[in-house]
């Protein structure tokens, strides 16, 4: 007889009595990794891929650094409020309908970013932009909490991180190539088609993953109390600001290498994509190792290591930077360790925070995670632009990427002596 845990039944979601849900060929899964990596990896393509561009949007907007800056600012804001009203909508009605809704209307802004005559309306789409792309994001991650549990669950997250990883690595990559043979607005124009494709690939391949039975609609007041159930647990709380306070860490790099590589290290917009696309390969190789690891090392003693590397990589980065011996190959190195560590914080926290919720609030605490994610993201990321010059620099990036890891490191903790006494 196998193991719940053989390697055949490893990668086969069950439901809560046992049985199989969809999908049950190991091709299934595949195919279920492939379409929830596209519909996560929507919000990191929007997020990245005209940060190239940056200077040039600057331009032709006739706004200063800090008002584009805003624009990325706005569409983590949309993803975190978003997350917080698509999260309930989804245990309500079903992971389906608010895919499609989200899906719609993604694409419709994207096409209306094109468009944009002044930097205050593109503020303005970027934040619906970021409500409606939450629903990748957050359901996503709540499909994967119906179908998975444990350490299944986070070999899933794992796969399902090799896909989104690309993202990252591929679209200011992508983004950088575009603005060879087009205007910035072309990069909207690819974000308009993706979105048309995570679409169709949800209408038609995606099955509900939530029963009938399993839904539970709640009123604001029903909301309300879930929430603060949720608030009040330290399992939940302390995972989702190890893993929000990490992002902020990753989102200050993402947010200002763009004009540190290309203002303050001279580099070409071309150059400053192929740095961060090798750089996102960092990430990619500690998602998969993590992954290897599974099994071998408890999730815990997992997340610990890629926050202990995390703090290591970008305390270096400061230091070098303080001293003047920031060259720029020591600069790539330091930056790919730190997203190396986040191929283990993202997948590991999650799973810490999400495991144990009853599907019934799995979306609702999806949301909720997903919303302090983007929004201490976004907020931790804008102070690195508070220097005199209003610019952020080397020094300042690097400042606030070490002050974000010691507190994840330190809402870690408060994590790992929830546990033990939870043991006890």
């Amino acid at each position: 007889m196998q193991s719940p845990n053989s390697p055949d039944t490893a990668t086969r979601p069950v439901a809560a009595d046992g049985a199989p849900r969809v999908p049950r060929a190991r091709r299934s899964v595949v195919l279920l990794v492939l379409v929830l990596g596209v519909l996560a990896a929507v919000g990191p393509l929007a997020t990245d891929m005209y940060l190239p561009a940056f200077p040039l949007i600057s331009e032709d907007l006739r706004a200063s650094e800090a008002q584009i800056q805003l624009t990325l600012t706005s569409i983590m804001l949309g993803l975190a409020v978003g997350q917080l009203v698509i999260g309930p909508m989804s245990d309500a009605w079903g992971r389906r309908g608010p895919l499609l809704v989200g899906g719609a209307v993604f694409t419709v802004t994207s096409v209306l970013c094109v468009f944009v005559p002044d930097v205050t309306l593109f503020v303005v789409l970027r934040f619906v932009q970021g409500v409606a792309g939450a629903a990748g994001a957050v359901i996503s991650r709540a499909v994967v909490r119906d179908l998975f549990k444990g350490d299944d669950a986070v070999r899933f997250f794992s796969r399902l991180a090799l896909v989104m990883m690309l993202a990252p690595l591929l679209a200011p990559l992508a983004g950088a190539q575009l603005l060879l043979v087009g205007p910035w607005q072309l990069s909207f124009w690819v974000l308009a088609a993706m979105s048309a494709v995570s679409f169709v690939l949800v209408l038609v391949w995606l099955p509900e993953s939530l029963p009938a039975g399993e839904r539970r609609a709640q009123g604001p007041r029903a909301l309300a109390r879930t929430v603060a159930s949720l608030v009040r647990q330290p399992r939940f709380v302390g995972p989702v600001l190890t893993l929000g306070l990490s992002f902020g860490m990753l989102f200050t790099y993402v947010s200002a290498f763009s004009f540190v590589a290309q203002q303050e290290l001279g580099l070409s917009a071309q150059t400053y994509a192929w740095l961060f696309a090798v750089n996102s390969l960092g990430m990619l190789a500690g998602t998969q190792v993590n992954g290897f690891l599974v099994g071998r090392m408890e999730t815990l003693r997992r997340l610990g290591l890629g926050l202990v590397v995390g703090l290591s990589a970008v305390s270096g980065l400061l230091v070098s930077a303080l001293v003047g011996a920031a060259s720029l190959w020591l600069v790539v190195g330091l930056l790919a360790l730190m997203m190396f560590s986040t191929g283990f914080i993202m997948p590991n926290a999650t799973v810490t925070a999400l495991d144990g919720q009853p599907a019934a609030v799995a979306g609702t605490a999806s949301a909720l995670m997903g919303a302090l994610q983007f929004a201490l993201g976004g907020g931790v990321a804008a102070l690195a632009g508070l220097t005199p010059s209003g610019q952020a620099s080397l020094v300042s990036m690097s400042a606030v990427m070490v002050g974000a890891a010691v507190l994840s490191g330190a809402a870690f903790v408060w994590t790992v002596r929830a546990a033990v006494r939870a043991r006890v």
